[in-house]
């Protein structure tokens, strides 16, 4: 527990994995952005991860339909 900047680094890693292998508004980025916003919020960094969060809306909302349940996930 509490090894934040461990998973942060990973998720972020991920990330840039994923944006260089995927189109930019793949769900698999989406998730990405989630799990880095998860992160933050535990941190108490809630800005950071408000930030993350709406992007992965953003990027849900372009790519899934509208009754997807991983847009209540963002």
């Amino acid at each position: 527990m509490g090894e934040y900047s461990k998973a942060l680094s990973s998720h972020e890693r991920s990330l840039e994995i994923r944006r260089v292998a995927l189109p930019p508004n793949h769900p698999y980025l989406a998730d990405s952005y989630n799990n880095i916003a998860m992160v933050y919020d535990n941190m108490g960094e809630y800005s950071k991860a408000l930030s993350s969060y709406e992007r992965s809306l953003e990027i849900r909302k372009i790519a899934l339909p509208p009754n997807h349940p991983d847009l209540a996930d963002s």
